[in-house]
């Protein structure tokens, strides 16, 4: 089947010398994985190994068998070029850091076009803008909205946040997080890209970004700390 779609991608990995086996989420169906051959190779203009940055938005036409196999790509093209993404360190570094939390998060081969409009307009925010300190933690927490497991906010006034439910309690369960957490995190649920970068200090943050962490394992079967995570937090030190 010949299929036409924006796709970003969620990583790429070298297969022998010259090839790439490229994860994609496309807007039409999901979750994907292409096999690039001669990725490497200068002879083949159309799949140069620049598209297969990470979060890297294409548009595609690609031959999807859907036998749970790796799919083929007929054209690709950049659909909308980053300016400053993938040459600025603290943005790079962090694309790196969502694209492997993504790679770790979304698993389904089926069609979740609003998560992907979410993510295209959030790389597009950050391709924008300077002030970006918090925009991972408030990304990570908005994500959760799409993959089914946002924070019940119907109760912020509680002084515990109880991770395993995803709710605010007046109890301190063993999943809880402490008051001083569970206040970050109600600051946090309330903030956008927007809002003053200065709303919290390093400290904070990296107590926040441990928070996601452990939410996202609480709620995700099989998810797995990324690598990237201690470059993430130089950056930000």
């Amino acid at each position: 089947m010949l299929v036409k779609t924006k796709a970003i991608v969620i990583s790429s990995l070298k297969f022998q010398e010259k090839s790439l086996i490229v994860k994609c989420f496309t807007q039409s169906h999901g979750l994907k994985s292409y096999f690039v051959r001669d990725a490497f190779s200068s002879r083949k203009s159309n799949q140069k190994i620049a598209y297969f940055q990470p979060l890297s938005i294409l548009e595609i036409e690609a031959i999807h068998k859907n036998k749970g196999t790796l799919e083929s790509f007929k054209e690709i093209k950049i659909a909308e070029p980053f300016h400053s993404i993938h040459t600025d360190i603290v943005k790079s570094t962090i694309v790196m850091f969502i694209s492997e939390i993504l790679h770790h998060s979304i698993h389904e081969e089926e069609k979740n076009e609003s998560l992907f409009t979410f993510i295209e307009t959030a790389m597009h925010w950050l391709d924008n803008h300077d002030e970006i300190t918090n925009f991972h933690l408030i990304l990570l927490l908005e994500i959760t909205k799409y993959l089914g497991f946002y924070p019940d906010i119907s109760d912020m006034d509680m002084p515990f946040f109880e991770m395993t439910e995803g709710i605010f309690t007046p109890f301190h369960a063993i999943s809880s997080l402490t008051e001083h957490e569970t206040n970050l995190f109600r600051k946090l649920i309330d903030l956008k890209f927007e809002n003053d970068q200065k709303t919290f200090h390093v400290i904070e943050r990296q107590i926040l970004l441990k928070v996601l962490i452990d939410y996202y394992s609480f709620h995700l079967d099989g998810f797995k700390k990324p690598k990237s995570l201690d470059v993430l937090k130089e950056v930000f030190a």
